[in-house]
């Protein structure tokens, strides 16, 4: 089955967010998934096949870039945001759902690391929300910092307050924000960076495309107080949740956790470590299960 994609725009808080729209051929109103990248991704870093996978088996999708990000409007730019990117979820279910060739009682949420998490509180927001497919969720701030912090030490710790009282002083006077490296090697100062961290993102990299590494460094903070596990008792609609038992930075046990929480999920763990879905044999076996999951609840 074929599919066609379209460029699109759709408002989110007086900003407009960049998508594109897949819709397959043959296929009259199909069922839609909103789908968006995890921490300080953009849509053309590694969802492309997951969205084309998912039209060419005959449902819809729309996939976009957070404000601030990619061709999305927003400032400040590249500010990852837990609030912000939640706000742009239901702004893109909104949309969506005043689409004329569209199934708008079926539309399902999907979402990678960041945003897994941001799927899991959009859903407990929304109880219209007909499925949630989730691979390596983010679910808890304290749960995947510590590890970080432990790796790197003290010094890391101390460094990272500084730098966020150093980007909220800069905000208050109205300055330029400060700016931390989202990934790195686990020697470089970075949000991000334990020993698979700064090869496994830059594999999402198309060959040319230059991707800013860089965060307003209040993200430390937003990060270790985000835990959508607090919300998954309220994620009433089906959910998949797919946990990779070699990943670094989101620890398994919190994912299991997050999962039991919700009334309605299927839990899978698989050898995978943080960065594998989305690439060779792992993508693969990934997407298929998702496939499946979807033209289940969705049907």
């Amino acid at each position: 089955m074929g599919f066609s994609r379209t460029d699109c725009q759709f408002p989110s808080h007086g900003d407009k967010c960049s998508a594109w729209l897949y819709l397959p051929d043959g296929v009259v109103k199909p069922s839609l998934v909103v789908m968006a990248h995890g921490f300080g991704g953009l849509r053309n870093c590694g969802l492309e096949p997951f969205a084309e996978l998912f039209a060419e088996q005959g449902l819809a999708v729309l996939l976009f870039d957070y404000r601030g990000f990619g061709e999305s409007e927003g400032t400040p730019r590249q500010l990852i945001s837990p609030r912000k990117h939640v706000e742009d979820y239901h702004a893109a279910v909104k949309w969506a759902r005043g689409l004329k060739d569209i199934n708008t009682d079926k539309i399902a949420l999907w979402g990678t690391s960041f945003s897994g998490g941001h799927s899991i509180v959009a859903a407990a927001q929304d109880q219209k929300i007909a499925a949630i497919s989730v691979q390596v969720p983010f679910v808890c701030g304290i749960a995947s910092a510590a590890p970080i912090v432990i790796q790197n030490g003290p010094g890391y710790f101390f460094k990272a307050v500084s730098s966020t009282f150093r980007d909220f002083w800069r905000n208050a006077i109205a300055q330029e924000p400060y700016l931390v490296r989202i990934y790195g090697a686990p020697d470089e100062f970075a949000v991000l960076n334990t020993h698979d961290t700064k090869t496994g993102y830059e594999s999402l990299i198309p060959p040319g495309l230059e991707v800013e590494n860089a965060t307003p460094a209040r993200i430390f903070l937003t990060l270790a107080l985000y835990r959508p596990i607090s919300v998954a008792h309220r994620v009433n609609c089906p959910a998949l949740v797919i946990a990779g038992e070699n990943d670094s930075l989101i620890p398994i046990k919190a994912v299991k956790k997050a999962a039991a929480k919700m009334k309605r999920a299927e839990f899978i763990s698989l050898p995978l470590n943080h960065f594998d879905p989305y690439l060779g044999e792992p993508f693969k076996q990934v997407s298929k299960i998702q496939l499946d999951f979807l033209k289940t609840h969705l049907s």
